[in-house]
């Protein structure tokens, strides 16, 4: 077995004895490009969306050293009349580039060294053929095609591993390198297919990918392999059930991902660990991605500040991804570090609407504690005394509600302009923010001179009242109250039954203080 040609199977032979999710369907879109002009793909996904499961996979499907058909059975490629048709049938030459830049780290040579350490594992494979003294590995590559008459497929795992972390030198002969291989006028005459993956798409330079030959599916536009990067609904559920988990909560925590046509998908590696240790948790503290966060979030661009408080408060921030060069050294704006969000996963995104949200629990978590050791006072204050809020909202306690969103107002307005529903819906946000560990917190349409209401719909098996909070700008408190009753709780509460809690709640532009008035009604059936 071969580090780079001739891997073998045993890398997918593993994944099939965890509680491997089918995504096999994603070989017949691959073997759908083979041999065809469309034949170079780059997948880029977030860490731990089953990027390098899916290299794996499809090594063991091509990779002619090795027998996998037994590895497939039962699985749904198995079962289409083409299966066979390219099984185990190509050399394959499988990079994974997190090795290179691991081995050879900071090395001024490292693009020499690995082109070296390629060469020569080819050289020992195939006897008889040889280099000359200008020859490189693109060179070599087509000697043994001409030699062999076979075809490679080259699979590249974390193809921006050196992008991401390298020097500039480095990152420039590397893409050099890329460009030898897939872009010269020998590459169709050597590569039956190229799969890269990684984190981010291909640099571009000004408007013009660095590999514009290669066809990109992306966590901002997946296109029809949005399915296999990722779990649906359907497979979270049926591992829910499986394993005896709540389906609901591992919604909370993982779900929340927009990928094209598939509206909810959810964090694989995050899904699999709660299952195995059942138990609800952040586990992005297993990646590396937390310093890249609080770096980017706190840089100093105009409204980068007031989108990631919207953001903290589920409202979508508009994103422009066209300028991103789709390089991490090189932001320019907010809208760059949005598309990376994006890309990183720390953002959701809706292509249609160009909007952007946190996705779920697990990665709200990670905003709080970068936004804690940010510096922002303003809304970390908030943030610590939400609890106290609630507390008082559930007491009936309408003066110290009032004098809370006061703090909170006041606190925040060198974030939000209080002069739009957005900015009276994020401070009542932010004032209750905490309550989301109890609540679903549903926000409304605003309606004449009252913004947003905002809901809050016990999760299952909490034992608390719903909440109905009505903000009113100029006016008074009761109307606030008076207009809740009118639109009998709000559509979300229909099914519904139990107390209520209605908070009615003023601002007063003249004395900028807010006056809050708190009623309790029981919600039957019959409501």
């Amino acid at each position: 077995m071969g580090n780079f040609i001739d891997k073998g199977n045993d890398g997918f032979s593993s994944v099939r004895n965890t509680n491997f999710v089918d995504k096999s369907m994603l070989i017949e879109e691959v073997n759908s490009v083979m041999l065809t002009e469309n034949r170079y793909m780059c997948v880029t996904r977030a860490r731990r969306f089953g990027k390098s499961v899916a290299v794996k996979m499809l090594n063991a499907y091509y990779d002619r050293s090795c027998d996998s058909r037994k590895l497939f059975d039962g699985l749904k490629i198995s079962g289409r009349p083409d299966f066979g048709k390219y099984l185990n049938r190509f050399p394959v030459l499988y990079l994974d580039m997190t090795d290179f830049v691991t081995k050879y780290g900071d090395d001024a040579h490292l693009v020499d060294r690995m082109k070296r350490d390629i060469c020569e594992e080819l050289l020992g494979l195939y006897k008889g053929v040889s280099m000359g003294p200008n020859d490189d590995l693109m060179d070599l590559l087509v000697r043994i095609v001409d030699r062999t008459g076979e075809k490679f497929v080259c699979l590249i795992d974390e193809w921006d591993a050196l992008c991401r972390e390298g020097q500039e030198r480095q990152m420039d002969e590397y893409v050099d390198f890329l460009r030898r291989l897939f872009k010269g006028s020998k590459t169709e005459y050597v590569f039956a297919c190229a799969y890269l993956t990684g984190i981010l798409p291909v640099k571009r330079y000004n408007t013009q990918s660095a590999l514009n030959n290669f066809e990109e599916y992306t966590m901002l536009s997946p296109a029809q392999l949005a399915p296999y990067f990722g779990f649906t609904e359907a497979e979270v559920s049926a591992l829910c059930d499986n394993s005896g988990m709540d389906a609901r909560q591992m919604a909370l925590w993982y779900d929340g991902y927009e990928l094209g046509a598939e509206k909810a998908m959810y964090n694989p590696f995050a899904v699999m660990r709660a299952l195995k240790r059942r138990s609800f948790a952040s586990y992005w503290a297993s990646t590396n991605t937390f310093e890249n966060l609080r770096r980017y979030i706190t840089m100093n661009f105009d409204g980068l500040k007031d989108d990631i408080v919207s953001a903290l408060n589920d409202i979508p921030v508009r994103v422009n991804s066209l300028r991103f060069s789709n390089d991490m050294h090189e932001i320019d704006c907010k809208d760059d570090v949005l598309t990376l969000l994006c890309h990183l996963g720390y953002l959701s995104f809706n292509e249609e609407a160009k909007c952007a949200v946190i996705p779920n629990y697990e990665v709200r978590q990670e905003f709080e504690t970068a936004i804690a050791d940010s510096g922002w006072a303003e809304v970390t204050d908030a943030l610590s005394k939400a609890d106290r809020l609630l507390s008082d909202v559930l007491n009936g306690n309408a003066e110290a509600v009032a004098a809370g969103v006061d703090i909170v107002h006041e606190r925040n307005t060198g974030v939000l302009r209080y002069n739009d529903e957005n900015s009276l819906s994020c401070v009542l946000s932010l004032a209750f923010y905490t309550a989301r560990s109890r609540y679903e917190m549903i926000r409304e349409l605003p309606a004449g001179k009252g913004f947003a209401n905002l809901v809050l719909v016990p999760h299952r098996n909490v034992d608390t009242p719903a909440i109905v909070l009505e903000l009113k700008y100029n006016l008074d408190a009761d109307t606030a109250i008076c207009q809740i009753k009118r639109q009998n709780y709000g559509k979300v509460l229909n099914s519904y039954c139990g107390e209520v809690i209605m908070v009615g709640i003023n601002y007063d532009r003249k004395t900028k203080k807010h006056s809050c008035v708190i009623e309790r009604v029981e919600k039957s059936n019959a409501d």
